[in-house]
């Protein structure tokens, strides 16, 4: 008979380790931590369980956990107790992440803080930018001097990455030239600059309590239907300045992971997001799927292109990656 016998490379656990193409590390993993102002706070997230609200003062415990798993990187999103127009909570040189970041290097020096740069945790509105009066829509140039006081106070408080999440055009390139004029040129640049419209985020917004009051986001936001309109964003932030790129959703964007791979030398970093972790996560707790599927999706993103992966699954997959499990 004459065939391919692929299966001699399949035959034994040591053998399929040995030939394995893609592997997840625990150095790929980035976990999202929601800190609240009120003191005392340590609350599940509704919508997604295993995911908490922490306090400022409970959140070092959460860090404690964290670096003994070995995990590397964190980001942190914000919830004020006081929200306005104009998100004044996200620049404020005190504001939640600020002094979340802080107290991370206070504690732990090298562990990598990334801060989320956006304004809608922030607004009582609940949009990720100023509101034009006229036109009830975002307005986009009037936004980016807010965005670029935002980051100049993340990066003052001790921040090793600013992760710009907002979408509006030139944020870039604007926060680029407002790091570099406060003596943070060093600070790199992780663009959310390929963040589509997408249903997955319901969750986050439980966790992050930032639901627009009106309207939605899609005009600032991407259609889910696009696929050229990512590099045309893709080539923006590069020319702008970007350091990374992160592509959200992951799980239904892997094509768009792929492209960017394809067409961009920059490191590329897969939000699995909170619905897909929440569609995952139930599925598991109701038996539905083996608790391996976590660590499949997570692989699915790295051969697609991506280079880091930002998961509530972090700690979880850490703990296995530990064990020898993955």
């Amino acid at each position: 008979m004459n065939f391919d016998r692929h299966r001699r490379l399949r035959q034994s656990g040591f053998m399929r380790d040995m030939v394995r193409e893609t592997k997840l590390s625990k150095d790929d993993l980035i976990y999202p931590i929601f800190v609240v102002e009120k003191p005392d706070v340590k609350q599940e997230v509704s919508s997604m369980k295993g995911v908490y609200q922490i306090s400022l003062n409970l959140l070092k415990e959460e860090l404690d956990e964290v670096v003994a798993l070995g995990i590397k990187s964190v980001i942190f999103f914000g919830i004020p107790n006081e929200k306005d127009p104009e998100g004044t909570g996200a620049y404020h040189d005190h504001g939640i992440v600020q002094e979340a970041c802080r107290l991370s290097k206070e504690h732990y020096p090298e562990l990598l803080v990334i801060l989320d740069t956006c304004l809608c945790e922030y607004t009582d509105h609940g949009h990720c930018g100023l509101i034009d009066p006229v036109t009830k829509d975002v307005d986009n140039d009037a936004s980016l001097p807010l965005l670029v006081q935002t980051a100049v106070s993340q990066a003052k408080a001790g921040a090793d990455i600013i992760a710009p999440s907002n979408m509006m055009d030139g944020f870039v390139t604007e926060i680029r030239q407002g790091l570099d004029a406060a003596g943070y040129s060093h600070i790199p640049i992780m663009s959310y600059g390929i963040k589509y419209s997408s249903k997955f985020y319901g969750p986050f917004r439980d966790a992050a309590e930032s639901t627009p009051s009106f309207g939605d986001r899609r005009t600032y936001q991407m259609d889910p239907a696009n696929r050229l309109e990512a590099l045309r964003e893709l080539d923006s932030d590069i020319l702008e300045g970007a350091d990374m790129m992160i592509v959200k959703p992951a799980l239904s964007y892997l094509d768009i992971i792929r492209d960017v791979r394809n067409n961009s030398n920059l490191p590329i970093v897969a939000y699995n997001v909170s619905g897909e972790y929440a569609m995952t996560r139930n599925a598991i707790d109701q038996g539905l799927l083996d608790e391996e599927v976590i660590a499949e999706q997570m692989i699915s993103m790295k051969r697609a292109g991506a280079d880091m992966i930002i998961t509530y699954f972090a700690k979880e997959l850490a703990e296995k990656i530990n064990k020898g499990e993955i």
